[in-house]
């Protein structure tokens, strides 16, 4: 199966049609059609948003391979919207300096364990 055959399989599969994926993706109409007539993938640049709209991680629309269980690898990267917190949060930590990223982890892994410390002690 085909990146191409993997979006359409999910298409269908999410009640999806082309229109309505062109538009959440931002990827014209007649390219998504080109990849169905023409049996073409999408580009490199494309895989991201796909895999968001879709709700799919890049390793099943390029593999897949569905990570699930406790016998796959964990992902060592993470696709985050820029607009959620978390991606407010990324675009934040990347813009400053190697000193103040460094701070603001410190910052993170201290709230962590203090976190940890705090949901143990309510356990007790």
């Amino acid at each position: 199966m085909t990146i191409r055959d993997r979006i359409f399989e999910k298409l269908d599969e999410l009640n999806m049609t082309q229109k309505e994926f062109s538009e959440r993706t931002g990827i014209p109409q007649t390219t998504v059609s080109d990849w169905r007539k023409k049996r073409t993938n999408p580009t490199a640049e494309k895989i991201l948003v796909i895999c968001k709209v879709l709700n799919v991680t890049p390793e099943w629309l390029l593999s897949g391979v569905e990570t699930r269980g406790t016998r796959s690898n964990p992902a060592d990267w993470l696709v985050v919207d820029s607009k959620t917190d978390a991606g407010i949060l990324l675009s934040a930590f990347n813009s400053f300096d190697a000193s103040t990223q460094a701070r603001l982890l410190g910052y993170a892994q201290a709230l962590q364990a203090l976190n940890i410390e705090e949901n143990k002690n309510t356990k007790d």
